[in-house]
């Protein structure tokens, strides 16, 4: 598996969060979307249905929206169509599970700017929303600090560097991205699903098992004769927290 390099944080122009409206009558994946999204820091609302998503848009201006296709009110191409005979253009990025090339060429033309066809890894909508808003010009990114810290662990996601109390700890690469996504959500518990879709990047699947077993790796080389710092909580999942 190959690392990503490490992206910038991006925010308005006026420095607040972006805001990102998620519409999918499907309420497990407005979930999914809406803790990936507001990792990036963004501000994140939701709706089920089309006209809850003409009236999420003009309550909440957002800076970009997610918006699925398939809907039982009123589609999402019916949703675009009418955002843009306002004269409403915020960016569209739409979910469908269709992947023809006709179903893709009419949400384009009808004004949608990207899409995505399920399922769906959460870092390529991550990534394609990122796209979407800066092309936009709705979206400025600031340097992010590219260490992070919890109690005498820390991580440099620029170098791939990984110490504790001033030794250094070789990880191979899945390793890194474990325990980066862990340290990125300290003192936050994670369940195995959420584990196994942005580090593995599998499409909501995958065997348990193996995060089971990656966990356990990263223990031997982090815990081990030292104070623990990475939790198991019971039936959810796991957690990296400072001891108190």
């Amino acid at each position: 598996m190959t690392t990503a390099a490490p992206t910038p944080a991006l925010h308005r122009p006026d420095g607040t969060p972006l805001r990102i409206a998620v519409v999918d009558d499907e309420q497990m994946l407005t979930d999914l979307l809406s803790m990936a999204l507001r990792m990036e820091g963004w501000e994140v609302r939701t709706a089920g249905s089309g006209f809850e998503a003409l009236q999420l848009v003009r309550e909440f201006s957002p800076d970009a929206l997610v918006l699925d296709i398939m809907m039982p009110d009123l589609d999402g191409m019916a949703v675009l169509q009418r955002l843009r005979q306002s004269g409403d253009d915020t960016p569209v990025l739409f979910l469908t599970a269709k992947d023809a090339v006709a179903d893709r060429v009419a949400g384009l033309t009808a004004g949608g700017d990207d899409y995505v066809t399920k399922p769906f890894s959460l870092e390529e909508v991550v990534a394609r929303l990122r796209g979407l808003m800066r092309r936009a010009g709705s979206a400025f990114a600031s340097e992010a600090e590219p260490i992070l810290r919890v109690a005498d662990l820390s991580l440099n996601e620029d170098s791939h560097e990984v110490e504790r109390a001033g030794t250094e700890i070789e990880l191979t690469a899945t390793e890194f991205e474990l325990l980066r996504y862990l340290m990125r959500n300290q003192r936050r518990v994670v369940s195995k699903a959420q584990i196994l879709d942005r580090v593995w990047n599998y499409d909501f699947g995958g065997r348990s098992s193996v995060v089971e077993l990656y966990i356990s790796y990263l223990r031997k080389k982090i815990d081990a004769g030292r104070t623990p710092l990475i939790q198991t909580v019971r039936g959810v999942g796991y957690m990296i927290k400072a001891p108190q």
